[in-house]
């Protein structure tokens, strides 16, 4: 397949599994990337080769101008975000630039350099918060409940305006919770399952942790990725949730990751004094600073839409699968990495400095 894509945000975890789905079908992939003072292309280091790096800012529209004219994408996959609910709430200018109007500023130098150029946003289920209806489909009412979700309902509306105002091919992913083995430690799934792990060996004794009965529909990223190609090779653009259709609770993920490693998890207390106990030995507590400011209960989406128009599959990776694999990775990665520097019974930074986050 001879076309160019273009993603931004191509140092996450989407980025990751999107790359290797594009190259795999032939595409050239170009990765824009925002320099910080950490290695950002640690996820993708080992196809660097084969996928061809630029540093840009989706913040500014001269750098996002420069690329495009260059590159010449037939594709964008605007994956750039701030996109951890907690720090939307101590830097929200910050995410309002980046997420609302980075997308902005995407568009706007697509609509001057090559209106032809197919767009897909990343969505997501925090546009619909304090939810209006059960299950959340593509009609239901937004209601964010965080400045990141706000910043995203921008992003969406600017997207739709774009493509009924100018024609571009212009595609929304409403990407309900997706999670893997790549998915950053700061999101409540991948710090559940690291923390697991670490305590399977010997490596910590327990982990904190919010909102025990918050619900979500948590499917597999790299089956999540195929539906934003997917939107892209359509006659028409369009926008679309994408989602299991199926719901699970935080403490439901806690009891499966133990499960996985052969530990069996009982709980004690209620609210802020509950407790997980494993052979009476306390592994998880509850922590009020680990709740948002707004709590989002339970989002669970309908991809009745994806799966009739597009020919989805939201079923090829299932809940338990899931979990599996992001435990059994985080365990592989802990022994091949020779752990003498971590102290038993301490919370390393990611640990201890986790926000609680379900998206």
């Amino acid at each position: 397949m001879d076309k160019t894509a273009l993603i931004t945000g191509i140092t996450g975890q989407d980025g990751y599994y999107l790359s290797k789905f594009l190259l795999n079908k032939g595409y050239t992939v170009y990765g824009m990337y925002r320099r910080t003072s950490q290695d950002p292309l640690l996820n993708i280091n080992n196809f660097n080769g084969n996928l061809k790096l630029t540093e840009g800012d989706v913040t500014d529209m001269g750098s996002l101008l420069n690329i495009i004219k260059e590159i010449q994408p037939d594709e964008i996959y605007n994956l750039a975000a701030q996109s951890f609910v907690p720090s939307s709430w101590t830097q929200p200018i910050s995410t309002a630039k980046i997420t609302g109007l980075g997308t902005l500023n995407m568009l706007e130098v697509i609509r001057h350099v090559n209106p032809k150029i197919r767009f897909y946003q990343a969505s997501t289920s925090e546009l619909y918060g304090k939810i209006q209806e059960t299950p959340q489909t593509e009609k239901t009412p937004f209601y964010p409940r965080s400045p990141y979700g706000v910043a995203k309902i921008f992003a969406y509306w600017t997207t739709v305006n774009y493509r009924e105002s100018y024609g571009i091919h212009a595609s929304n992913g409403i990407l309900f919770n997706h999670e893997s083995p790549k998915r950053g430690k700061q999101f409540v799934t991948r710090k559940i399952t690291h923390s697991v792990a670490k305590i399977k060996l010997g490596l910590q004794d327990f982990f904190e942790i919010g909102n025990l009965n918050a619900k979500r529909d948590w499917g597999y990223a790299g089956d999540y990725v195929e539906s934003m190609w997917m939107m892209l090779q359509q006659d028409q653009p369009g926008d679309y949730v994408i989602a299991t259709g199926d719901t699970h609770s935080v403490r439901e993920f806690i009891e499966e990751s133990f499960r996985v490693v052969g530990m069996d998890i009982e709980w004690e207390g209620n609210g802020l004094d509950e407790v997980g106990k494993v052979d009476g030995k306390i592994v998880v507590k509850v922590n009020a600073k680990f709740y948002r400011p707004a709590e989002v209960d339970i989002l669970i989406g309908s991809p009745k839409k994806a799966i009739d128009n597009l020919g989805w599959d939201p079923t090829k990776t299932k809940f338990k699968e899931l979990v599996r694999m992001m435990v059994e990775s985080d365990v592989k990665e802990l022994s091949e990495k020779g752990l003498g520097d971590i102290d038993r019974g301490h919370l390393d930074a990611n640990d201890s400095d986790s926000i609680y986050k379900c998206s």
